[in-house]
């Protein structure tokens, strides 16, 4: 089966607005699905947990659209997914390459050092959530807008060195970015001004180092190397910034709703029934933060059964969140969110080489934002009861624009 031989395919929503159900229909219809992207491109859209496994850890599989994907070619300027699948870093590099200038960063997010930020990230989700319990009875807040969000973008931006002056120009930038509903202007646009808003970033911190990752990068990994280019410490940036705030953003919302919309799970925590860990890592399951993540490419045809092969040159994108709900791993209600279940497995954070690097400072984020919150509030209710709120515009990332509550019920 090759993407010749396929006159039509099903075309992936760009507005993510049923993310979940788009991916059981494509689940359910083999290993592999070949479907059309914005661009247009057609990819293969991987959604079961084994396949995903399989295909991330093989090395016949490249993330390297520059250098592995021949369809790069037929792009029109302005091609939306672009800013993800050319990005200039370890994201997309591939073998030696990857391991060289991801071992960059990664000491950096290393469980010790993550945990050495605890006392930092308590204390802002401390300021944040106290914000919250200073409001009068029966106001509404936003727990993305007034908790997730600037939580996190202070975490990673202090981590980075980021100036006060940028951090919300980089923020507004990186989720326009990830709009996947954007037409070729508008994705074009945005990708030039969130380059522009990171260029910024490297001269202030030309101009001002200090003892952050950003003044790090500037420098040659080692006495005598070459400092990395312009492009790559750009690439390197959009990256780190963007996964370090935007999926912990959505898992911190994600986790809030789940918990508020179902209670019994706080009295279970209350009385010591379930952690707090197993709420994040259901909520990772349940509401994986990454939804769709093109581009990967075929480096040799790859038989993944069923009569789905996949040709040499063809394009892949992989449905991370799609796999914490697959029944084969998860038989019992994997639609259902349910802290108390044994098996929580998931591949929210990623499998394989690429394994994201900020999933222990998005675990520690997620546990110190809800219990922090929950502590203070322990009246807080949703503002909406049984409404949905809308998605975030997006196949990429998955997770609610706002969540609606009230601290303190009248």
């Amino acid at each position: 089966m090759t993407s010749l031989s396929v006159p039509k395919c099903p075309v992936l929503d760009p507005t993510g607005a049923s993310v979940h159900a788009e991916a059981a229909a494509l689940r359910a219809e083999g290993p592999a699905v070949l479907v059309e992207l914005p661009g247009p491109v057609r990819a293969w859209a991987v959604t079961r947990h084994s396949v995903i496994q399989k295909l991330t850890n093989d090395p016949r599989v490249s993330r390297d659209s520059r250098r592995h994907w021949p369809g790069l070619a037929d792009m029109p300027e302005g091609w939306p997914l672009a800013p993800l699948a050319l990005q200039n870093s370890f994201f997309n590099f591939y073998g030696e390459e990857h391991r060289r200038s991801r071992r960059r960063v990664a000491p950096s997010f290393s469980p010790k050092q993550v945990e050495r930020m605890r006392p930092q990230v308590k204390a802002t989700a401390d300021r944040l959530v106290k914000e919250l319990a200073a409001l009068p009875p029966g106001a509404v807040a936003d727990v993305r807008r007034d908790l997730a969000l600037p939580l996190t973008i202070t975490v990673i931006c202090d981590l980075f060195g980021v100036p006060e002056h940028l951090r919300r120009k980089v923020g507004t930038g990186i989720d326009r970015v990830l709009d996947s509903s954007l037409g070729p202007e508008e994705a074009m646009a945005a990708s030039d001004t969130l380059y522009e808003r990171l260029g910024e970033l490297l001269r202030y911190k030309r101009e001002n180092p200090a003892a952050d990752l950003t003044s790090d990068l500037l420098l040659p990994a080692e006495p005598g190397d070459e400092p990395m280019s312009e492009a790559e410490l750009l690439g390197t940036l959009f990256l780190m910034i963007g996964a370090g705030y935007e999926t912990t953003v959505n898992l911190i919302t994600s986790a809030v709703q789940a918990l508020l919309t179902h209670p019994e799970h706080l009295t279970r925590i209350n009385e010591g029934a379930i952690a707090w860990q197993d709420v994040i890592e259901e909520t990772l399951r349940f509401e994986g933060p990454v939804m769709h993540m093109p581009m990967r490419c075929a480096l040799e045809d790859i038989d993944l059964g069923e009569g789905v092969v996949i040709r040499k040159g063809d394009a892949i994108t992989i449905g991370f969140a799609a796999a914490g709900r697959d029944p084969q791993v998860h038989p019992r209600c994997p639609e259902s969110f349910d802290p108390t279940r044994a098996s929580k497995e998931h591949l929210a954070f990623g499998h394989g080489p690429h394994f994201c690097l900020g999933a222990h400072l998005a675990r520690l984020e997620a546990e110190i934002a809800l219990t922090t919150l929950f502590a203070e509030l322990p009246d807080l209710a949703l503002a909406r009861p049984g409404h949905q709120p809308a998605r975030l515009t997006s196949f990429l990332i998955n997770g609610p624009v706002g969540l609606e509550v009230i601290p303190h019920p009248a």
